[in-house]
């Protein structure tokens, strides 16, 4: 009974660990064999084999593939990318029971707390990996996730996109995303995350999970839009802080650079201190060399 509940247990833990991979993890082939060249990582279950998130900063998407849109009009994926806005990409599929909608949830949550507007600062596309969502499956989510947004004039700047297998592959594939059918289920196992495009469709930043902190997701939107966005503090924050693409965040510099500035005056303070005391030696001996 014991070994049973063991086997749950580390089941459980692989598969959380899959909905909020980082790059390298629980990714790809390699991952099946644990030992080969030095690698220490655990085999899969076969369900999870292939199954994760491969970044590919700056790489270009294929803008031309087209989809139905949530109004099931036949679109390009370049036309979210004309009006010269940052795009925030949500890879996910819109008949999943559980986890697509806590990220989808999750993006408009971080964006309500966001003071940019989707839309009028940036567009948020939602592509659908399932062939067999439809653009009506897709309408009936988008007005869930709009209502969650809770902003005005925000249908403009939300699309839920569905396609066929050949061009949503194409997709998933510049994005690095990997996913797998189970057809005993019927439902897919994928990793969780968004990412952010340039307006001119390079892949700019990865976010991991399904928390994403409204601080990243600003200062993604600011960098992929070359600053053409936001505010002057934006631009200072981005002097603090570096994306760091193991952990898909932004992380603090400025504290190491108080660490830095801190060793240097303490070097500079040491440095006169010691010039002193030499001169104070030295007037001491010459006072006495007077005296005697």
């Amino acid at each position: 009974m014991f070994s049973g509940i063991k086997s749950v247990v580390v089941t459980a833990l692989v598969l959380s660990g899959t909905l909020a991979a980082q790059p390298g993890q629980l990714l790809g082939p390699a991952t099946q064999s644990s030992l080969q060249d030095g690698n220490l990582k655990p085999a899969l279950p076969g369900a999870l084999a292939g199954v994760g998130i491969d970044q590919r900063l700056n790489a270009q998407l294929p803008l031309d593939t087209t989809f139905k849109d949530d109004y099931g009009r036949t679109v390009k994926l370049r036309d979210y990318f004309e009006g010269g806005k940052p795009v925030i990409l949500v890879p996910v599929y819109y008949r999943c029971p559980m986890l697509c909608t806590q990220i989808m949830n999750a993006v408009a949550g971080s964006l309500r707390a966001v003071s940019l507007d989707a839309g009028k600062d940036f567009q948020v596309v939602a592509v659908s990996f399932d062939p067999k969502d439809t653009p009506e499956t897709a309408a009936e989510k988008k007005q869930l996730y709009l209502r969650r947004y809770a902003r005005p004039n925000a249908a403009n700047g939300w699309h839920l996109l569905s396609g066929d297998e050949a061009n949503i592959k194409q997709l998933m594939d510049a994005l690095g995303f990997h996913y797998r059918y189970d057809p005993k289920t019927d439902q897919y196992a994928h990793a969780s995350g968004v990412m952010i495009a340039t307006p001119d469709g390079h892949l700019s930043r990865y976010f991991y999970g399904i928390e994403y902190s409204p601080r990243d997701v600003r200062l993604g939107l600011v960098e992929a839009s070359q600053n053409k966005i936001g505010n002057p503090v934006d631009q200072i924050l981005l002097y603090c802080f570096h994306y760091d693409p193991a952990t898909g965040k932004y992380g603090a510099v400025a504290m190491n650079l108080v660490r830095a500035a801190g060793a240097g005056l303490v070097l500079i303070g040491g440095t006169v201190l010691a010039i002193v005391l030499r001169r104070d030696v030295k007037s001491s001996r010459a006072a006495k060399e007077r005296v005697g």
